[in-house]
């Protein structure tokens, strides 16, 4: 009976929660259209009418029509089923990136906070890499360790860890310095004890919230890079290969590149809309003005 009693409460505040985060229509649109994306992703295989690498130059540049919605490339290759398992890739390389960069930034941020001694070289650290533009950072770090996908996710990550970074030490510096964690030192409770159940879990907003841009920020960095040649393998459909082949066509086949285009703007408006949104509910002063 205990445990009925007291999830139902935790329930109904998660539901409440979840009712008032999509009160706002720009924030229900942006979750509508990020898990079609999801659906579209998950599903891909059985979805897409044809297979993304199937060659049909009789069919090339098909525009679109009942038989390819969306047209066919230079090679005949169905751009909708390419579209649909590019989305699979960017969405793995932002959720690969975001777990990867929090991992960074989020240990980096805590060492620089917690520790007085830390501080200061961590913090030069973090301040010399944001000092590089990103694109920037991640195109020199793909040139050095060579194009493919784990390269491009360890370059973005390491481009957007100080991101995190910054906000997790700035918040720790404030939650160190509070009563009830100056209580704890006191007890005698282990440092790492501190760390990860009186910190790290105040933290849990911030980087929340922060994640969700950092994934609209890395599935855009992914196009990019892909788009320059310094992404995934040519022949793996990306929405920046796609736009990249579609270029010499503009005029001839647009539809190559408006599509991908396409895709690339509702995914990365779409989570625009879900971290303001995030960021609106989980913010105090916010909230209270909703």
């Amino acid at each position: 009976m205990t445990d009925i009693t007291t999830s139902k409460p935790a329930s109904s505040e998660g539901m409440k929660f979840f009712r008032r985060f999509l009160k706002r229509k720009t924030v229900a649109a942006g979750v509508i259209v990020l898990a079609i994306f999801v659906l579209l992703a998950v599903l891909a295989p059985w979805i897409a009418p044809y297979s993304p690498s199937k060659l049909s130059i009789v069919n090339r540049l098909k525009p679109p029509s009942e038989v390819y919605w969306f047209g066919t490339d230079e090679f005949g290759r169905d751009v909708f089923s390419r579209t649909i398992f590019a989305a699979r890739l960017s969405l793995l390389v932002g959720a690969a990136v975001v777990t990867l960069s929090a991992l960074i930034g989020v240990t980096l941020g805590l060492l620089a906070g917690f520790f007085k001694r830390l501080d200061t070289p961590i913090a030069r650290l973090i301040d010399a890499m944001m000092a590089f533009p990103d694109i920037l950072l991640a195109i020199a770090l793909v040139a050095a360790l060579g194009p493919s996908l784990t390269t491009v996710i360890i370059a973005l990550a390491i481009v957007y860890a100080p991101r995190l970074a910054r906000i997790v030490r700035a918040s720790t510096l404030v939650i160190r310095e509070l009563p009830y964690v100056e209580a704890a030192q006191a007890l005698g409770i282990s440092t790492f004890h501190i760390m990860t159940r009186h910190v790290l879990r105040n933290l849990v907003s911030p980087i929340l919230v922060q994640g969700t841009f950092l994934f609209a920020s890395a599935m855009l960095a992914e196009a990019g890079l892909s788009f320059l040649g310094l992404g995934v393998s040519p022949e793996v459909p990306t929405w920046g290969t796609m736009i990249a082949a579609g270029r010499q066509y503009i005029g001839q086949a647009d539809w190559m590149t408006l599509f991908p285009g396409i895709a690339i703007i509702l995914a990365v408006l779409s989570l625009q809309m879900v971290g303001d949104g995030l960021r609106d509910m989980l913010d105090p002063k916010l909230r209270r003005e909703l």
